[in-house]
């Protein structure tokens, strides 16, 4: 039988001592971390009626936003679907009829709009990418299912209410660039 590599691998046959051989050191080593981690503070928090505070700019559930007169913003130019890097975007663009005009800005819309949240790695690349600003990611939390088939979230999901708008402005960007809240700037 030829060897593959020129390893070889010095294996020693050592004896345990007596107390090796008893295990008790190594008993009262892994008793001693367990005491020490014992009477530290919880980590654990009772959600959902406790939360921890999360960042400002945490990414979270998605949002298709509708404009001041109600209609939806988005008009399936596809452009997030081809931002996405986990390819979690799906939409099917469909032309606006006469009767809704009430509905939708523009003469095309997406009559399908999906996002697989099992996909979806929360980077964001899909708000930069609408030129709209259609689609945005919030401060809320993804909720647990018990289906893969719940994640994939459609419009009815994901179009906001209009009796219940979701604030994004701490996260929307004026098309100059800068962001809605107010820079510190030293002035000389």
């Amino acid at each position: 039988m030829e060897k593959l590599t020129n390893r070889s691998q010095l294996v020693v046959n050592k004896k345990m001592t007596f107390s090796e051989r008893i295990y008790l050191p190594a008993i009262f080593g892994g008793m001693w971390i367990t005491l020490k981690h014992f009477f530290k503070k919880s980590n654990t928090v009772s959600y959902p009626e406790e939360e921890r505070p999360r960042s400002e700019v945490y990414r979270g559930l998605h949002v298709l936003k509708r404009d001041d007169e109600g209609k939806e913003r988005c008009t399936a130019c596809g452009l997030c679907a081809v931002a996405c890097p986990a390819e979690a975007i799906t939409m099917v663009a469909a032309e606006r009829i006469k009767a809704e005009e009430h509905l939708y800005r523009e003469e095309k819309y997406a009559s399908i709009y999906e996002i697989n949240m099992l996909r979806c790695i929360f980077c964001g690349l899909c708000e930069e990418a609408c030129p709209k600003e259609a689609i945005f990611l919030t401060d809320r939390i993804v909720a647990s299912e018990f289906s893969r088939d719940a994640f994939i979230y459609g419009k009815d999901k994901l179009v906001e209410t209009i009796d219940n708008r979701i604030d994004i402005s701490k996260r929307q960007v004026f098309s100059t660039g800068e962001s809605m809240q107010p820079q510190n700037t030293i002035i000389n």
